[in-house]
């Protein structure tokens, strides 16, 4: 039988395995911090109408500069943007992607300070960009000091900031948005899959965007919007990034039907978006009770957490898996991460750590 070994396949990428969490067939799946809310009929209702629509001139090309899409985006996010200064892809993860291509690639390096999304060099590699795996500090956090140390070793092209982080579902302090745009030489990405979720009074880094040309702001609508299945991404950035990302994106990458669903869940924002505070009770109710039981567990602004399970951490998530409830082996040692989702999950969550 032929193996990936066997063809001619890339020396930098012989070795890997594709990203990916476990597809398992359990009662209750808390391991990609999916949105457990399923979208409400009037919502289903409106994104059919919308696709409905489409599919008479599924014919044509959609638009390949998904312009209408662009201005719903950027009426959402506010912050004075208008369609110029935001970019849509298929997820973030895509979009991200575009960006290695424009401002990375062969010659040049990224740079990402771990635990941190662990797709992010898996992109570099598929980009044949060079990767730095920077750290965070022992408690997961990051100094504006400890970011520029290591930006000043390394002098990367292109520097992944996660705000939250992602597995540890802290945001970050805007003083290190600050000090890392002030060091880096190149391109500054700051993720927010998870800024809906953020604890009250917690920043963007939109707010950083005017006079900072270098800076880009990815986003999804996977999380917050419960449109995961849907896979719509986006990016705010200066109009330059923009026309930047063209250069690479392939021709008519998004199709007519994603821009129309996304569009019409746009419209109906609020209907979806009304989980997004149900979920935080949940997050901060495992925070609490995880806390209460005397577990160690990572400040979170995200719809996850990050807890300590003193010891092995794969045991305690087979231990888990057999009381019907999945989490995720992010492969920190010590440590698993669990998405906050209904209450009904919690408690199953809860009651088989426990």
């Amino acid at each position: 039988m032929t193996t990936i070994d066997d063809l001619p396949i890339r020396d930098d990428l012989r070795g890997k395995t594709p990203y990916g969490a476990p597809q398992l067939d359990v009662a209750v799946r808390l391991n990609t911090n999916e949105n457990s809310y399923p979208v409400p009929d009037a919502v289903v209702e409106a994104i059919g109408k919308a696709v409905q629509a489409e599919l008479r001139d599924l014919n044509r090309y959609p638009d390949r500069d998904a312009v209408a899409l662009r201005a719903d985006l950027a009426d959402y996010l506010g912050h004075g943007l208008t369609t110029a200064h935001l970019w849509a892809a298929n997820g973030s993860n895509e979009v991200q992607q575009q960006l290695l291509q424009a401002f990375a690639g062969p010659g040049r390096t990224a740079l990402g300070f771990g635990p941190s999304y662990s797709m992010h060099p898996l992109l570099a590699a598929g980009t044949g960009t060079r990767w730095i795996g920077a750290l965070r500090d022992p408690d997961f956090g990051l100094t504006p000091e400890s970011a520029v140390e290591q930006i000043d070793r390394h002098a990367p092209d292109l520097v992944f900031l996660c705000s939250p982080n992602n597995p540890t579902g802290t945001a970050l302090d805007p003083a290190v948005v600050e000090a890392v745009l002030a060091a880096a030489p190149g391109m500054v990405i700051v993720d927010e899959a998870y800024a809906e979720f953020a604890r009250p009074g917690t920043p963007s880094a939109l707010a950083s965007l005017p006079g900072h040309p270098r800076l880009v702001v990815t986003r999804t609508m996977s999380k917050a919007f419960g449109f995961a299945g849907g896979r719509l991404g986006y990016l705010a950035a200066d109009p330059a990034v923009v026309d930047a990302v063209q250069l690479v994106r392939l021709p008519y990458h998004l199709s007519s039907l994603t821009q129309a669903a996304a569009r019409a869940a746009l419209a109906h924002r609020a209907a979806l978006l009304v989980t997004v505070d149900a979920i935080k009770q949940q997050r901060d109710r495992i925070v609490a009770t995880l806390r209460a039981r005397g577990i160690r567990v990572a400040d979170s602004d995200a719809n996850f957490v990050l807890f300590e399970v003193g010891g092995d951490q794969h045991e305690a998530w087979q231990r888990l898996l057999d009381r019907g409830v999945l989490v995720r082996d992010v492969g920190l040692a010590g440590w698993l991460r669990v998405t906050a989702g209904t209450e009904s999950e919690t408690d199953a969550f809860l009651g088989a750590l426990s």
